[in-house]
């Protein structure tokens, strides 16, 4: 989440006019993320989230992403709800954007998260991959391997300005991702984003899952990837093996990895490193000053794709082999 558009009283108070939302009483940018231009508001029926969708999500995704959030809702995910204009449909515009709104969920992120949270997460995951098998709507992955190479072009020339040797260091990593990136592990509806800040909390109870707006079609095992780099490296940069335990027992409590998904994650979870990693160097480079963001540090994501290099077997992960299925 972030701003990028600044939207005044006016426009928004006209915007409201086409939900049955009540009076606005207060609005209030959310800073954190990288993606769209958020806002909390506040009216007299209760609390909502405003999305102001920048250029960067294509438009012909929308009733991908609000669809997918109503389809998990009522297939007992907690997770936001879009919230119907007086005209039946979930999108309008607001300040020249596309715009939603969705429903306010309870609790909080974790700034520390422990293994028991981790749990929470997996299993949390584990139930959306299943409650997404039968969502109609199909959307292609546009940030796996296929557009890496597109994506570091636009940041290659300046990377050794980040860190000495960068360029070259990337140029290895990729090619050898692409080389033996896997083919034909399960697939299915993965959020590609569950950081600790799209998780919410009520004390040590998962409460929701937010920010759909990465959410496509790719390998299951890939999610599992992206939350192990996003769960369970601590911040001096070590590997904690109990999260990654944690986080993978709950995943197959509820949904069990194959063998082949077993023996891939080393490389998913390169793979992911070197996405984020990615996507961080090119905002880090190109974001523009003033804007209400958080801008996040691309070498966190440098450290993580060493640490992967070095894995041999998902069992260095916290799997445990007596659970595989084959």
């Amino acid at each position: 989440m972030a701003v990028y558009t600044d939207v005044s009283e006016d426009q928004l108070k006209s915007f409201l006019t086409e939900y049955d939302v009540g009076t606005l009483l207060s609005c209030k940018g959310i800073a954190e993320g990288v993606e769209n231009s958020n806002f909390l508001l506040k009216t007299t029926t209760g609390f909502y989230i405003l999305t102001l969708y920048e250029k960067r999500v294509a438009a012909a995704d929308l009733p991908f992403f609000l669809g997918l959030m109503d389809h998990l809702s009522q297939n007992g995910l907690s997770c936001p709800l879009p919230i119907p204009r007086l005209d039946g449909e979930s999108l309008g515009e607001l300040a020249g954007r596309p715009a939603a709104m969705v429903s306010f969920l309870d609790g909080a992120w974790l700034r520390k998260p422990q293994a028991i949270h981790c749990r929470e997460v997996g299993r949390a995951m584990a139930e959306m991959h299943v409650a997404g098998a039968d969502f109609q709507i199909r959307r292609e992955n546009a940030l796996t391997v296929g557009n890496w190479r597109p994506l570091w072009d636009g940041s290659r020339t300046r990377a050794d300005e980040v860190q000495p040797g960068l360029r070259a260091e990337i140029d290895q990593a990729l090619s050898d991702l692409e080389l033996h990136w896997p083919q034909g592990l399960p697939e299915g509806v993965i959020h590609a984003d569950l950081f600790p800040d799209n998780v919410f909390f009520i004390e040590d109870s998962l409460s929701g899952l937010i920010d759909f707006y990465f959410a496509c079609n790719d390998f299951l095992a890939y999610d599992v990837a992206i939350c192990l780099n996003a769960w369970c490296f601590e911040p001096d940069g070590a590997f904690n093996l109990t999260k990654g335990m944690a986080l993978i027992d709950g995943y197959q409590s509820v949904r069990p990895l194959s063998a082949a998904e077993a023996e891939a994650l080393p490389v998913l979870s390169r793979g992911a490193a070197l996405r984020f990693f990615l996507t961080r160097l090119h905002d880090w480079l190109t974001t523009p000053e003033g804007a209400l963001v958080v801008k996040k540090d691309p070498l966190e994501y440098l450290r993580k794709l060493r640490f992967h290099r070095q894995i041999g077997s998902s069992v260095e992960y916290g799997l445990r082999r007596k659970d595989m299925v084959s």
